[in-house]
């Protein structure tokens, strides 16, 4: 139980790292991709207005050092470093971004013919490859994004279409190093977290680790030590019972509660040992064998109880266990099956192979059951009605039987009412 409460936790923090992480990496990339489209649709936007070119600067007289007119493009060189740049849309961009930049333009005519072809701003394609790359976007009508590397913006004027593509093969290249470099490293921090977590979680788990096997050891050395008072209670019993000559009714009483205190006891123990780490000693044994003994024992009582029981078993069944320990798991669901259907009920115990497991599967008409999954039965002293199962006698510890069974054959147990009047307890093992 310890080491997959310790599992869970690694299990759980390394997700929420990994999901923190992933969105912050994702954030910060997607911010940079944005940004270089932002980039490439301002630039492509000043192409657009300037019919596919930038526009013409002109000569600065820098002696003069005249405040320029505010609707011209150009703000006074910066006295830092003497640098000429021109402002638009509040962001500035370098002077050198003519010569930095590669683009070129395809126009159309109203008849949807290539009317011209301008690479003249660009040297990795000629003309034939502009014009069937811009064929491509003009037939399906898109106004802009991208294509190969390149990102591209419709204009319309008088009829006419022009495609203005910028390429952007070096931003993209970038955009994709940078990807690739951050989900590098943060591969790194989150392997390096986890062996950090990995050495530092057993600390962490190790008061509840402590609590546990105080539990376990206080269950276990009460359980050895009632079972003496209770047996002398017992012999005490027939003894009072012998010199009375007569049976008494407060002796039966007392028999009847040392007898569910034992039971009760034994169940206690049985759960501690099972959900020890130390491993089983298992031997191959005949399961449908065991499963149809278990239920023969049963269908005196069922019949008795005016319940129908049936009996479906695959023959020639084997599984490597504990035989006391499954023997315990079938006459647990069997027993928790009879006790809490109702007068009249149905009961049905099946055995089937499913690939290389076995699975048990006990079903109950029952009332008052909460559709769809039911696992919290599993849990110790739970019960659904209090009144009808201390009515019916349990304690609320044999499913947790069972299930601790189940999980130390390293197998899977499940419950589950598909219809809110009746429980199906699923129990699979490896065969």
């Amino acid at each position: 139980m310890i080491r997959k409460l310790r599992r869970k936790f690694i299990a759980i923090a390394m997700l929420s790292i990994v999901l923190v992480l992933g969105a912050l990496i994702g954030t910060i990339n997607v911010l940079n991709f944005r940004s270089t489209v932002k980039e490439a649709d301002e630039t492509l936007s000043m192409l657009a207005e300037n019919g596919g070119q930038f526009p013409s600067f002109g000569k600065w007289n820098d002696s003069r050092r005249e405040t320029p007119d505010p609707d011209t493009l150009f703000d006074p060189p910066d006295d830092a470093n003497g640098d000429r740049i021109f402002r638009r849309n509040r962001r500035e961009l370098s002077m050198e971004l003519p010569f930095q930049s590669r683009w070129f333009t395809v126009s159309f005519g109203s008849d949807g013919a290539v009317a011209d072809v301008n690479v003249e701003n660009i040297a990795a394609v000629d003309e034939s490859e502009a014009q069937q790359m811009a064929a491509a976007i003009y037939a399906k009508g898109r106004e802009k994004g991208f294509s190969d590397g390149y990102r591209f913006r419709r204009v319309q004027s008088d009829g006419s279409v022009m495609l203005i593509f910028l390429s952007c093969h070096r931003e993209l290249s970038t955009v994709q190093t940078f990807l690739l470099v951050s989900a590098a490293i943060s591969a790194g921090g989150i392997a390096a977290v986890f062996v950090l977590i990995l050495l530092f979680s057993g600390r962490i788990v190790r008061p509840i680790a402590e609590s546990y096997e105080k539990q376990k050891r206080f269950i276990t050395d009460a359980g050895h030590e009632l079972k003496t008072p209770i047996t002398i209670i017992n012999a005490d019993a027939d003894v009072l019972e012998t010199e009375l000559e007569r049976e008494s009714e407060w002796i039966g009483d007392i028999r009847t509660q040392t007898q569910r205190l034992t039971a009760l006891t034994n169940d206690l123990v049985f759960l501690s040992r099972m959900e020890e780490d130390v491993p089983l000693q298992p031997i191959t044994f005949p399961f449908s064998d065991v499963v149809s003994e278990m239920a023969q024992s049963f269908v005196a009582v069922a019949k008795a109880q005016n319940k129908s029981f049936l009996v479906s078993v695959r023959p020639m069944l084997t599984v490597n266990g504990d035989e006391k320990a499954i023997r315990k798991l079938v006459s647990v669901l069997l027993d928790n099956a009879l006790k809490y259907s109702p007068a009249g009920g149905t009961i049905r115990l099946s055995l089937t192979k499913e690939g290389r497991q076995a699975r048990l599967t006990v079903y109950n008409t029952a009332e008052n059951v909460e559709k769809g999954s039911a696992d919290r039965l599993f849990d110790r002293f739970y019960r659904a009605d209090a009144s009808r199962n201390s009515a019916a006698g349990g304690f609320g510890l044999g499913l947790s039987v069972a299930k601790a069974v189940v999980e130390a054959h390293k197998g899977r147990i499940r419950a589950f009412s598909e219809d809110g009047a009746s429980l199906t307890i699923e129990a699979t093992l490896p065969l």
